[in-house]
């Protein structure tokens, strides 16, 4: 059975940790006062602006961080302060069982999408959405306004336009993804995701083409695109290329592996590396609608 964490409201309790980079002390500042005037309490990682070289703080002081945060019963939602590399590291330390007791929000994206797979596979829902680093930026403000609307039980769908690539077609599943190299990272570990009858989303930043076709060979060897009920192809942030090169663009790189299955498929959806990173519910069941006037994603209530 999923577990849906209740929807947040004003006097909740909510928290921000940092299990990967660095974050300034004034950026988390800037987040936490747009947290309180959506009415909620903020509480703060004891380390979330230390620094151990390009991490929050040692392994041992995130870990730390994270683990109070899920095991604290008053608070309702976890916001990971920014993404880059390092969340991977706690995994094998972390308990989550607190969550099936009292289950609340884990949101974030980039490397958390290691941690979402986790929570997917127990069967609690979670939210990719962006991270404290950008609450305060101008060009995010559609973003955050999302994530606002989800956490706080707002009616809820996605739109994006058309593109040359697109599949036609209806699918109903779960939703199941994130980064990339997250998910290809997870395949022979506890966080390895069950692709089956589930609407897949990826989406990836700074890699090389060569890397990006690597990984969708990866993913169709390991067996996670050929039973999809739809694919969702989010943003393909600052790619890069050889001197020689490649000779396919990102998105004709992952058409290229998946254009022969029968599933829907929307390109250039927004969610991913970019300020339009709206906020996706992972775990729950949605409905993805591709036409030739776009594409429209619709979720439960």
């Amino acid at each position: 059975m999923l577990i849906r964490p209740p929807i947040l409201s004003p006097g909740d309790s909510v928290a921000i940790v940092a299990p990967a980079r660095s974050i300034k002390d004034k950026v988390v500042e800037r987040a936490s006062e747009i947290l309180k005037s959506w009415g909620l309490e903020v509480k703060m990682g004891k380390n979330v602006v230390s620094q151990h070289f390009q991490f929050a703080g040692t392994d041992a002081e995130r870990l730390q961080d994270l683990q109070a945060a899920v095991d604290d019963e008053s608070v309702k939602a976890i916001f990971c302060a920014r993404g880059g590399y390092g969340t991977t590291r706690l995994l094998g330390d972390l308990s989550l069982e607190s969550l099936i007791k009292t289950p609340k929000w884990i949101v974030g994206f980039s490397d958390v999408t290691a941690l979402h797979s986790l929570i997917h596979n127990m069967g609690i829902e979670s939210i990719h959405g962006i991270m404290p680093i950008f609450f305060d930026r101008r060009e995010y403000a559609s973003s955050l306004q999302s994530l606002k609307n989800l956490l706080f039980g707002e009616p809820y769908q996605i739109v994006s336009n058309t593109h040359d690539l697109n599949k036609m077609g209806l699918a109903t599943g779960q939703m199941v993804g994130g980064n990339l190299t997250m998910i290809v990272d997870s395949i022979g570990t506890k966080g390895e995701l069950d692709t089956i009858e589930k609407i897949l989303f990826i989406e990836e930043v700074d890699e090389y083409l060569y890397h990006l076709d690597r990984m969708m060979v990866h993913l169709h060897r390991a067996g996670k695109l050929q039973h999809l009920a739809g694919l969702i192809v989010g943003k393909m942030s600052e790619m890069k290329d050889n001197q020689n090169p490649f000779g396919k663009s990102p998105y004709q790189i992952i058409h290229s592996h998946v254009q022969d299955f029968d599933y829907p498929i929307c390109y250039d959806f927004p969610c991913g590396h970019e300020p339009e990173n709206l906020a996706i519910p992972i775990s729950r069941e949605a409905r993805l609608e591709v036409a030739d006037q776009g594409c429209s994603l619709t979720f439960n209530s």
